[in-house]
């Protein structure tokens, strides 16, 4: 449950950085726009997954031998 908590925050954040930046890209090239949204929005969503699973990983306990 607490990696999916973390994955949606992750992902509330990147969606509004990805809004942004293909807004940002919208008048600056505006046939550009819609394939870095895209482009942004499937990284977004890759890299939260991977930020997601290295903070809710367990941690290893330490052996004393």
């Amino acid at each position: 449950m607490w990696l999916i908590a973390v994955y949606l925050i992750l992902m509330i954040v990147g969606d509004f950085a990805d809004y942004f930046i293909g807004t940002f890209v919208d008048r600056m090239w505006p046939a550009a726009s819609l394939p870095v949204f895209l482009g942004l929005y499937f990284v977004f969503l890759w890299m939260a997954w991977v930020i997601a699973v290295r903070i809710t990983e367990p941690k290893q306990a330490v052996v004393k031998p």
